[in-house]
């Protein structure tokens, strides 16, 4: 199956590139069939019937589908799945049953608008956003309203920064950090990024990229490689004229598959780091070889025996089966379930939307679902300079043979 179904490669960064792996493959990359398998073996006691029973409370849910740029249906699959699964066995939210009330943003400011307003009319008591390029257009409508705005991770500065704002993860500002970090440790002193030439993934590296280097002693030099381009050799080969100790790649299946490829043919013996894109089964099989050793920083951990990862895959093989989950899936997962967690003090007859902004502003250290142990809080002081970021760290993985082993967080809380 095709790791990144409904992707448009042309397109696709520069609405979600930087958050989504941000926002980054949850460690995907086991096998052909990417879809849950109804065998997996659920975490002990993670399923113990306690049904929501009380009145329903409306939760917007906003997915990036059906546009000409982007089209991602199974992060909307994997929401309901949460959602569902929330309502079957954990109470709900508050005791109460969710339902989710859905929009379909096609990636453009007149759908994204639309979807913001719905979501007023519907008088939702939070809105979940699984991955866009249009915050600054969602936010203000939604936020303006008194609305909860929470997502996995966010790019825009409306996401970043408003006060009703609410992003479980650091996203692509904790990617850099964590890949600045581990460049340090490697004693790296010059470092090469391969992003594709789309705003949001350059406008990323230099602003909080290359200062997140700086600050460890590393030079950052960044490369741009046009979206869609099939061989990238000179420009890979332009970048490593420093001699530099390690290379980052930003882009998606093509980009990666290019890079990697290239970096591999000019014998590139350094250490490589990459994001989501560069750790789908179909690049993977593409570059080889020489694929193997890359440092992964993500977000999310699905895949091997940790309690998280096997409670996303058991949960979406019980509620959305036909999910595939190699690709960016698990956003929606994080995002409704993310949200049940962060309001479990959320009690009684009150589910207003200033109801659940305070339970979340409340809760401390909540487990970020499939995070490998990172957690949450959303006081605002895990980024400051970015408060609606209530997350920090990264889950790092490598890659070796198809598969991601030796995860561990860097960074987290």
């Amino acid at each position: 199956m095709n790791p990144l179904r409904g992707l448009r490669p042309a397109g696709v960064l520069a609405a979600s590139i930087v958050i989504a792996a941000t926002a980054l493959t949850a460690c995907g990359g086991e096998g052909s069939d990417s879809t849950a398998q109804s065998d997996v073996a659920a975490p002990p006691a993670s399923f113990p019937g306690k049904a929501a029973t009380g009145d329903e409370i409306k939760i917007g849910m906003i997915n990036n589908e059906g546009g000409q740029a982007i089209s991602q249906p199974d992060n909307r699959m994997a929401a309901e799945a949460a959602a569902r699964y929330a309502n079957e066995q954990l109470g709900g939210i508050g005791g109460h049953k969710i339902n989710l009330v859905e929009c379909k943003n096609a990636e453009e400011p007149t759908s994204a608008r639309d979807c913001a307003n719905r979501m007023v009319e519907e008088k939702v008591s939070a809105v979940v956003v699984t991955t866009t390029g249009q915050g600054d257009v969602l936010v203000p409508i939604i936020t303006g309203a008194g609305i909860p705005y929470v997502s996995a991770s966010g790019q825009s500065m409306q996401e970043l920064t408003s006060n009703n704002a609410f992003l479980w993860t650091g996203g692509f500002p904790s990617s850099l950090q964590a890949m600045a970090a581990h460049a340090k440790t490697e004693n790296m002193k010059h470092v090469t990024a391969y992003t594709i030439d789309v705003p949001a993934a350059v406008n990323g590296l230099k602003a909080i990229g290359a200062p997140a280097f700086k600050a460890n002693g590393v030079d950052l030099k960044i490369v741009t490689i046009p979206p869609g381009t099939p061989d990238a050799t000179p420009q890979v080969s332009a970048g490593l004229a420093d001699s530099p100790e390690g290379v980052v790649v930003v882009g998606e299946g093509t980009l990666c598959t290019a890079a990697l490829k290239s970096l591999g043919t000019l014998g590139f013996s350094g250490e490589k780091m990459g994001i989501q894109g560069c750790a789908t089964p179909d690049v993977v099989t593409a570059v080889g070889s020489n694929i193997n050793g890359t440092k992964i920083f993500t977000a999310a951990q699905t895949t091997g025996d940790n309690p998280e990862a096997t409670l996303y895959r058991s949960v979406i093989a019980k509620y959305a089966p036909d999910t595939d989950i190699s690709g960016y899936a698990y956003v929606g997962y994080q995002g409704v379930l993310g949200l049940v967690r962060a309001t479990r003090s959320l009690d009684g007859a009150d589910t207003s939307p200033g109801a659940v902004a305070g339970a979340i502003r409340t809760a401390k250290d909540v487990v970020l679902p499939a995070g490998d142990g990172l957690t949450f809080t959303c006081d605002g002081t895990a980024n400051p300079q970015m408060k609606a970021v209530c997350g920090k760290g990264s889950v790092v993985a490598t890659l070796q043979d198809g598969k991601l082993v030796d995860a561990q967080i860097v960074g987290g809380q």
